[in-house]
């Protein structure tokens, strides 16, 4: 087959079918064996093929649904992005179908495909990018055959594809938390960190080591632990910090849930908060003014974002991808403090 888009005849002389009964099995009519109905599905999909099925309601406006993929469901990050979306799809009487990847891109492929499958018109694509070039460039491919067949794609803090996205200011918010622990006092800084083949990971830490390279020091002078990008991660990362690097004075955690778990583990470990050690987060998830004591972090606009990247995906398509910038602020409270003497 060439390089065009597949069409029906061509699933059908790939499953050995007819068209009629390639269609039956793809709207799932009866009349096809279960069998059948599965590899015609299966090359269908192979073939990119799921998202030209659906064309016709697309492009005729027909559908009201909206699929949202996340990372993470129980990341009040993710929970705020969501809440924005559904402010926005409910004034506009639209239903939101919401998937959870767990920051694994072959997971996220399969969401992608199903959501497609069930006719959403729009997919917003929330949370980090994939360092894995190969992971991407699958994800690239189904999102192109979505657009191309009428579909609307919104990424939120991803900027690797070719669609509208909203991108919060993570390397200046690296930086500006970095700064803010330097302007204490702290030089023997530990920073706990998700996956390093994320690339929100990745922009944080680049306004990290900005930072510090502004400084006078270098990367190798701080330290990164990496875990899962989660509460629990933060505490294995903590621990690990500790047996590790037992002279440091300040954690740098690159999401709030990481520093959430952070502050449980030196609490555990009976070490003050920031007398004995500073901890600050990134995001600034609701619960964060609440800790005791309150988390030092960094504010991004989670609700907005979830909110700007519906609208957007609402509008009539631009000629070039729309880039939407939000701003990363500097929260100081409670937990970060001057470093303990000597």
């Amino acid at each position: 087959m060439t390089g065009a888009a597949p069409r029906l005849v061509d699933i059908a002389e790939s499953a050995g079918v007819s068209v009629a009964t390639a269609s039956r099995a793809l709207s799932g009519r009866e009349g096809v064996s279960a069998a059948v109905a599965e590899r015609v599905k299966q090359i269908a999909e192979s073939l990119g093929y799921i998202a030209n099925v659906h064309a016709r309601s697309l492009a005729g406006g027909t559908t009201s649904s909206v699929g949202l993929v996340i990372h993470e469901v129980a990341d009040p990050y993710f929970s705020e992005i969501a809440s924005g979306v559904m402010r926005v799809a409910g004034r506009q009487g639209l239903s939101v179908q919401m998937c959870h990847s767990g920051r694994d891109p072959q997971i996220e492929l399969r969401q992608l495909r199903t959501l497609i499958a069930n006719r959403v018109g729009v997919i917003v694509v929330a949370g980090s990018g994939y360092l894995d070039q190969e992971a991407e460039r699958s994800i690239h491919r189904e999102l192109t055959r979505f657009t191309q067949a009428g579909g609307r794609v919104v990424a939120i803090g991803r900027h690797q594809h070719a669609t509208d996205a909203v991108l919060p200011a993570n390397t200046d918010g690296g930086h500006a938390v970095t700064r803010h622990l330097l302007e204490l006092g702290h030089r023997r800084i530990a920073v706990i960190a998700g996956s390093l083949g994320l690339t929100t990971v990745a922009d944080r830490l680049t306004g990290v080591h900005r930072a510090l390279s502004a400084a006078g020091l270098g990367e190798q002078d701080v330290p990164v632990v990496e875990a899962p990008f989660t509460r629990e991660g933060g505490k294995a990362a903590t621990l690990e910090l500790l047996e590790r690097y037992p002279d440091r004075t300040a954690v740098l955690a690159l999401n709030d849930d990481m520093a959430i778990g952070a502050l449980s583990v030196l609490r555990s470990r009976s070490l003050r908060v920031p007398d004995d050690m500073s901890v600050t987060g990134f995001d600034d998830v609701p619960v964060a003014a609440d800790l005791s004591p309150s988390l030092t972090t960094v504010r991004l606009p989670m609700q907005q974002m979830g909110e700007k990247a519906l609208e957007l995906a609402l509008r009539p398509p631009a000629k070039r991808p729309r880039r939407v910038v939000m701003p990363a602020t500097l929260v100081e409270r409670g937990s970060s403090g001057p470093p303990r003497s000597s």
